[in-house]
């Protein structure tokens, strides 16, 4: 028998290679003989690195960046030397949970330590860059990013304008006569789950604004300092992709990434399973095991279980869910090529109980998740021969 152990990490608990670890563990107790594939995966948001470094055996790389409020700080990023490959996590640099709840200020945060990561990787010799942009604290369409990479934005006495989002309402001119060389020899993949466009009432602003420390009527006047950045945009460029499908992304970061970086946008589980080799893994298998901490509704918007079942589908292999918890709407997966979802805990748990005995019952809901599948197994084969 083979089986493919594919989840995510457990927020906050495991790793994914810790999940898909316990889980192979509690699989062995039934089955010893078996063949277990471990595949951890990540839907592009916080892991991925972790995740396609242990599939491919990269390197953890560090580079001292500016925060997303200026502060210096110690960023990692991934590096597949083999191929040229850097894997950057926005959130590494850029990201929300670098920020107490009281420093959320989207008017004035920037992408500026991203771009200095992107820079870290041209200095490397990257040939190919795979930004994952999930979880960001900021809202100024990448444009710190760029700054890091040799643009300059301007106000009207040609001065560079501050940092932020709120300061592109002030943006007369942009000169990209700085920016990086190296950077027309690189490809771009933006992992990404959203098909927000970078304005209006479905676009960055709107909606992740509030959530980065937006007020409402911040939120307005974000929309039109990325609405100005946009149109000074199309006259510096000769294209305009504020619409495009994602632009609107980590607060405008895949706008930049599209327009400037000329990017291509994948969901990220779909990118981490081709570093990962998920599909080659998935042949010839009998099942496939995955998992996330909730598995709900949400999942259905890109996250990795709902990712490895669409690739599992294709060569008809089952998928089963084990999640820490199991959410409202979680049934309509089913729709969707999950066979069954198991939640972890027997019984009434604490949220920090749970988290620290994640391992134990990942390895127990898996043993027991064999003895069931073997029992059917063995009663199929006892019908046959009878």
């Amino acid at each position: 028998m083979k089986i493919v152990i594919a989840p995510d990490s457990f927020k906050d608990s495991l790793s994914a290679q810790a999940v898909a670890q316990a889980i192979a563990s509690g699989l062995t107790e039934v089955w010893p003989q078996a063949e277990l594939v471990e595949c951890p995966m990540a839907d592009g948001g916080e892991g991925t690195i972790e995740a396609v470094l242990a599939a491919c055996g990269g390197q953890w790389m560090t580079h001292q960046v500016s925060g997303p409020l200026g502060k210096k700080l110690d960023a990692q990023w991934g590096w597949l030397p083999e191929t040229r490959t850097a894997i950057i996590e926005m959130a590494m640099a850029s990201g929300l949970q670098l920020l107490k709840l009281e420093q959320r200020d989207a008017t004035v945060t920037s992408t500026q330590g991203t771009g200095e990561l992107i820079r870290a990787a041209l200095d490397a010799g990257a040939r190919r860059v795979i930004l994952a942009i999930g979880g960001s604290a900021t809202n100024d369409a990448g444009t710190g990013m760029l700054s890091a990479l040799g643009a300059r934005f301007l106000d009207s006495d040609g001065q560079p304008l501050p940092p932020g989002g709120l300061a592109l309402a002030n943006l007369a001119r942009i000169a990209l006569d700085g920016l990086d060389e190296r950077l027309r020899d690189v490809h771009f993949e933006v992992a990404a789950d959203v098909d927000n466009p970078l304005c209006g009432p479905n676009g960055a602003s709107h909606i992740f604004g509030p959530q980065k420390g937006a007020s409402p009527d911040q939120v307005l006047a974000l929309d039109a300092a990325l609405g100005h950045f946009a149109d000074q945009s199309a006259s510096a460029l000769g294209s305009d992709e504020r619409e495009y499908p994602g632009c609107g992304a980590a607060g405008g970061m895949g706008f930049a990434a599209k327009a400037y970086l000329n990017a291509s946008f994948r969901p990220g589980v779909e990118v981490v399973a081709d570093l990962t080799g998920l599909a080659h893994a998935l042949e010839g298998a009998d099942l496939v095991i995955t998992g996330e901490g909730r598995f709900d509704a949400q999942t259905l918007r890109g996250k990795t279980p709902f990712g490895v079942a669409r690739i599992a589908q294709r060569q008809g292999v089952p998928v089963i869910v084990l999640a820490g918890t199991l959410g409202e709407g979680y049934a309509d997966l089913y729709r969707h090529g999950i066979s069954a979802a198991f939640g972890l805990t027997s019984g009434p748990m604490t949220l920090d109980d749970a988290c620290r005995d994640a391992t134990t019952l990942l390895h127990d809901r898996a043993r027991d998740l064999a003895r069931v599948w073997q029992l059917a197994t063995d009663r199929a084969s006892n019908s046959t021969t009878n």
